[in-house]
């Protein structure tokens, strides 16, 4: 079945006023999952958790900028793959690309041709940088270049912007989070932290650990824009206390420009990681810089070798084909100003609709136009668990699925302006909730979680 932009729903015109969605066969998915797969789901993002009770969708496929669920619904999609499938689901460049490699072989015994090509196109596209190499996940690469930090600067310490959600699985971040279980604390002490935009405290942080700090890691820009002079700052800061600068773009690669985020301010890094985007859902990441570091981890130096990325399937075929093809259909079809427009277009009507609701300050559009996320606050205007429940709740029964607002470039007005519709429909129950001082009646069950805590 195929019902545009709404779910399966009835009309239960009860004391929460509001249309019930039924997800039976996605219920039942999500207990197969459960009894299989630790956390229900392979990323923790994804778990049943960050959604109303009984209405997480279990997917069966999706299309452009549209997905559907293995009950029948179809739903416009923002956030999708976490912000990886950039250009919409099956997008036919990017698949084509793959198909032409599928009756080539996958992986080899030594390197493909592919990689070469690959590794050019990157680096024409991200001209700031001078060597890359591909691996499979965003935390491999950023693992990577903490560890040739820590190799090229003799330092035991990695500063991390604490500002900054989530960096990598490996331990020298995850000892950071609530979630620290099984991580040992010698490990933990390893890894300090810095406030975003406050260069006198990373100085102060750098002049109290002198000579120990190996590397700033930072995204160079989240939900704000970076303050003047700011990242120019820490390079100085950076460049004058030894010390590497890594600008985590795997959000910001391409979604800001094509060459990231280092390619718009003009501010140049060590080193940068580079993921999500860069396949359109394919396992792809990269880790790229200055030639003098990443040599370090090559065959074409005299000091101690580095063991910087080896793995199996970074140089798989498949991925590389469609990274070559993202980057294409970037630059050719100016993919980054669509993200731009669209998402313009959708935070105006989306503020739009809450002003007239009267709730403009409680659902709080931020963030670039190109990867926006929203804000669910309550009466007293602070973050709310309990009015992001209802507010995914009025959205999934809609037929609108969006942890975030995070656009893609397969999104039409058509998509759009159905959502700013929905965003309305929802806006006009947090109204009443709010009035009522209890979102609880809207809930339709406990709220929705964050995914760093430390119990279940």
């Amino acid at each position: 079945m195929d019902t545009p932009y709404t779910a399966n729903s009835a009309d239960t015109a009860d004391t929460a006023d509001t249309a019930e969605l039924l997800l039976p066969r996605s219920q039942q998915a999500n207990e197969r999952l459960h009894a299989m797969i630790p956390g229900g789901a392979h990323t923790y993002a994804k778990g049943d958790d960050q959604y109303p009770e009984n209405l997480a969708p279990v997917i069966s496929h999706g299309r452009g900028a549209h997905v559907w669920d293995v009950d029948g619904n179809r739903y416009v999609e923002y956030g999708s793959g976490l912000r990886s499938v950039s250009l919409g689901h099956a997008h036919p460049r990017v698949t084509e690309a793959v198909r032409r490699e599928l009756d080539r072989g996958s992986n080899f015994v030594r390197p493909s041709i592919v990689e070469v090509e690959a590794a050019e196109r990157f680096l024409a596209t991200v001209p700031t940088a001078e060597m890359v190499k591909f691996a499979k996940n965003g935390s491999d690469a950023t693992t990577a270049a903490v560890r040739l930090a820590r190799a090229a600067t003799g330092r035991p310490l990695v500063a991390l912007c604490a500002d900054h959600p989530f960096f990598s699985t490996d331990d020298w971040f995850i000892g950071t989070t609530p979630m620290s279980a099984g991580i040992p604390a010698a490990t933990t002490d390893l890894t300090v932290t810095f406030p975003y935009g406050d260069l006198a405290a990373t100085e102060e942080l750098l002049t109290r650990h002198h000579d120990e700090v190996a590397c700033l890691i930072l995204e160079p820009a989240t939900h704000s824009e970076p303050p003047p002079g700011y990242l120019a700052g820490l390079r100085e800061l950076a460049d004058r206390h030894g010390c590497v600068l890594v600008f985590d773009e795997m959000i910001t690669g391409l979604r800001w420009s094509e060459a990231g985020a280092q390619g718009l301010y003009g501010v140049v890094p060590d080193l940068s990681t580079f993921g999500k985007a860069l396949g359109n859902g394919f396992a792809v990441s990269a880790l790229a810089g200055r030639r003098e570091l990443m040599e370090r981890g090559g065959l074409r130096h005299t000091g101690e070798r580095v063991f910087l990325l080896s793995t199996t399937h970074g140089a798989e075929t498949h991925s590389l084909a469609a990274a070559m093809a993202v980057l294409d259909t970037y630059v050719e079809e100016g993919v980054t100003a669509r993200l731009h427009a669209l998402g313009e277009r959708l935070a105006a009507g989306v503020r739009d609709a809450a002003d007239a609701m009267g709730v403009g300050d409680h659902i709080v559009v931020r963030g670039r136009a190109s990867n926006l996320v929203f804000a669910t606050l309550d009466e007293n205007l602070r973050p709310s668990q309990e009015y992001r429940t209802l507010f995914l709740r009025r959205l999934l029964a809609g037929g609108v699925l969006a942890p975030s607002f995070v656009v893609s470039s397969a999104l039409d007005d058509a998509d759009i302006d159905h959502t700013v519709d929905v965003v309305a429909q929802a806006c006009a129950v947090y109204r009443k909730a709010l009035d009522g001082g209890d979102p609880t009646p809207w809930q339709g069950g406990r709220p929705v979680k964050p995914v760093f805590r430390r119990s279940v």
